[in-house]
């Protein structure tokens, strides 16, 4: 990701956990610097200004990522 990018939470879809420090892991739809939103899971400080390295995910690859896990999970 370049040195320089902005980023606007478009949704919150969840939020998956809490950590201790008061951290939130969110499943959310963002768009990176201007682009179409996407889905994004990382860690997000509670006012969303700090963040962790995350994962961001095209509809498709969410798609197939929400396959493979109700195959997994009964």
């Amino acid at each position: 990701m370049p040195k320089d990018f902005t980023y606007e939470i478009k949704e919150t879809v969840a939020v998956l956990s809490t950590s201790n420090a008061g951290w939130h892991k969110e499943l959310n739809l963002v768009s990176w610097n201007g682009g179409e939103p996407k889905y994004d899971i990382r860690d997000w400080a509670p006012d969303h200004e700090k963040m962790g390295k995350g994962v961001t995910l095209t509809d498709e690859e969410a798609a197939i990522l929400v396959t493979a896990l109700k195959k997994r999970i009964k």
